[in-house]
């Protein structure tokens, strides 16, 4: 017997079929998850049942139990799971961005840079990618190679060997190896600037000419904040004070007339201080003398009386106490 109810449009019957079959679709899925639990349940209880035959027939039979550790929902497990694999969802109140992962990015230095500048998984900061620069730059200066020939290569001007210090060879124009560097230190050492001054009674002036005397810039040993040093190479130097002052004797005759003119100096120094000293004092005597001499102020006439009985008239000074005679008209 079939019920008569009202027909419901194309549209809407349409829409009412296909939403019975979503919920089909849904109560399917949800029924595959549910059944294996409960198959898992069931299997539990016969193999169960089973053993309690066994036991019952007059076999040893130990009682253990076989279900699975699962929730009592699988479904809503499963569903808690998803939700927490799925990632937040965009806020469309915050606009247009994007979203980075800053723990996987990767400085390219803005892709000027083609080698990889990361040493052991972490990545060189500014600095010291600088300062790597700066030693393979040194290392480049100071490690050049002689050239493929020998016999065009430069040598050392003392034992002729092909290992010459690259650094005297490009400030000073000297080829000379590190050993004989050692080997001639009245040739090769370095001067400072003082030392030049003092010693060969060079000019501020002469020393700062590069064309005249090359120098070798190094950092101040007594504080950061000071000026370079300037390393002169002696053979040089002693070129220069010998071409100045007429050779080794010459800076010798110099060397003592400055000595001469600098004692000459103090000991007039120390003369004009003893005339300043002498003349002190004479004005503090003379001071002295001024302040010790007394001018006497005398009182009034007075009237005393001598021993004799007679009477003579006297003045008494008011500071010392002296007394003078007069005579009154």
């Amino acid at each position: 017997m079939s019920s008569s109810g009202p027909s419901l449009p194309p549209s809407q019957a349409r829409l009412a079929a296909l939403n019975r079959l979503k919920a089909k679709e849904k109560f399917a899925g949800a029924g595959k998850t549910t059944t294996g639990a409960v198959n898992a349940v069931a299997g539990s209880s016969r193999n169960g049942a089973a053993q309690k035959q066994q036991g019952q027939g007059g076999q040893s039979t130990q009682y253990v139990n076989k279900q699975s550790a699962q929730p009592a929902s699988a479904r809503n497990m499963v569903e808690q799971q998803k939700q927490q694999e799925e990632p937040l969802k965009r806020n469309p109140g915050l606009g247009k961005y994007f979203e980075y992962d800053l723990s996987k990015l990767h400085n390219s230095r803005g892709g000027f840079l083609t080698e990889d500048d990361a040493d052991d998984g972490r990545i060189k900061s500014v600095i010291e990618m600088a300062r790597e620069k700066e030693r393979q730059r040194q290392m480049i200066m100071e490690g050049e190679e002689p050239a493929i020939f020998a016999d065009t290569s430069p040598r050392c001007r003392e034992c002729r060997s092909l290992e010459i210090d690259n650094q005297f060879q490009k400030v000073f124009s000297i080829n000379v190896c590190k050993s004989c560097k050692e080997k001639f230190p009245e040739k090769y050492s370095l001067l400072t600037k003082t030392e030049c001054k003092e010693d060969y009674l060079l000019t501020d002036p002469e020393l700062r000419d590069e064309d005249l005397l090359p120098h070798l810039l190094r950092p101040n040993p007594y504080a950061s904040t000071y000026s370079n040093m300037m390393l002169f190479m002696r053979e040089q130097v002693e070129k220069v004070a010998w071409d100045k002052w007429g050779g080794e004797e010459g800076l010798d005759k110099e060397w003592e007339r400055r000595e001469k003119f600098k004692k000459r100096k103090r000991e007039e120094k120390f003369e004009q201080g003893l005339r300043d000293l002498r003349k002190r004092t004479r004005n503090n005597q003379y001071q002295r003398r001024q302040e010790a001499q007394h001018v006497h102020e005398f009182e009034a006439v007075e009237e005393a009386t001598d021993e004799d009985g007679g009477t003579r008239s006297i003045q008494r000074c008011f500071g010392c106490g002296a007394e003078q005679e007069v005579e009154v008209w």
